[in-house]
């Protein structure tokens, strides 16, 4: 048998690759309340950005998902009902509730107020005159934004976990403790977290729209590779003549996956548009909205210099076997669980 971190390491990969089927969707953000400071905060590119690293998440959580192979298909594919709720029915909400030409709306944002105090909802409540309503909306903001931090805690710890465990990061980020959790990851990830902070004050505020300008184009070119990457392992899988044994298949493959990379180099080449309106042309705005472009390019070209490796693989030579057997005999010692009453069943049918 392999050890914990080698088969962690390929179940993740196995499990990765099944879930890019599902093509890119919209880490967790539990309410759309915190989705609406968010946009407040940053704009609405970076509440698009949000809702795209959602569904990364449970492909990140599969390595340590029990029975994946029947978990993780299962929460793919329920994953829209909550994203209608969230976000389309919490955007049809504030549309009711709140007009567009709303004078206390108006001034949050022409003010430039970027507290839970410019929230639609809360705008809302005040116009409905619901007393202590607005000072619990901020609560359940606060709490999401805890879960919110958790998840993507979560997400960056793992993924510097594997990146550790492929020899692309320092190995003692591969150290783990007796229940499984790689710490030393976790602490370093919680504490980047910390640059939250330069949004505190307003000198440091132009660093912090940097940073956040900065991950959100990385966000879009990490889809693009993820996008690239599935098409070239689908026909790995096609050569090997395994495309069909696949446990998870959407539909409109892959002609979903074209469409998606076509929108996302639209987003990249277009994510600081705003920066060539008249008068508002500046060389650090500019380079806030753009800089990820080349410093990926040199860091992708460097790396294939450096370590000599091809820009492209033929089909023949892609590994669609790399942790299949273990991921098989993981299926094959699962045993779902049987509902007993109808309570069991509505919570087997949520979790």
């Amino acid at each position: 048998m392999l050890g914990h971190e080698e088969k962690l390491s390929k179940v993740a990969t196995d499990r990765e690759i099944d879930g890019l089927e599902d093509g890119p969707g919209p880490e967790k953000y539990d309410s759309n309340l915190n989705e609406l400071d968010a946009v407040d905060s940053v704009g609405d590119e970076k509440y698009g950005q949000t809702t795209r690293g959602l569904k990364k998440l449970i492909v990140i959580a599969a390595g340590e998902t029990e029975a994946p192979r029947r978990n993780i298909p299962k929460a793919s594919s329920r994953f829209i009902y909550r994203l209608i709720v969230f976000y389309v029915l919490g955007s049809l909400v504030i549309s009711v509730i709140v007009s567009s030409d709303d004078s206390l709306l108006l001034q949050a944002v022409n003010s430039g107020q970027k507290d839970a105090g410019a929230s639609p909802f809360v705008v809302g409540i005040k116009r409905a005159g619901i007393k202590a309503l607005d000072h619990i909306i901020n609560g359940v903001i606060l709490t999401s934004a805890w879960s919110a931090g958790n998840s993507f805690c979560y997400a960056g710890s793992r993924s510097l976990y594997s990146l550790a465990l492929t020899g692309q990061a320092p190995k003692i980020f591969r150290t783990c403790n007796k229940q499984g959790v790689p710490y030393l990851a976790v602490a370093v990830t919680a504490l980047l977290a910390c640059l939250v902070y330069l949004s505190v004050s307003s000198g440091s505020a132009t660093v912090f729209t940097w940073f956040v300008n900065i991950t959100t184009i990385s966000g879009y070119v990490a889809w693009i590779v993820v996008l690239i990457t599935y098409l070239r392992f689908r026909s790995g899988l096609e050569y090997n003549g395994i495309y069909g044994q696949r446990p998870y298949k959407s539909p409109g493959q892959p002609y979903t996956t074209y469409a998606a990379l076509f929108f996302f180099i639209i987003l990249t080449l277009t994510n600081g548009f705003q920066v060539f309106f008249p008068g508002k042309f500046t060389a650090s705005s500019f380079l806030a909205a753009y800089i990820t472009l080349p410093i990926f390019i040199v860091l992708y070209t460097g790396h294939k210099i450096w370590f000599r490796t091809p820009i492209f693989y033929p089909a023949s030579k892609i590994d669609v076997w790399a942790g299949k057997d273990e991921a098989d005999r993981l299926e094959e010692m699962d045993v779902p669980p049987v509902a007993r009453n109808v309570w069991e069943k509505i919570w087997f049918w949520i979790a």
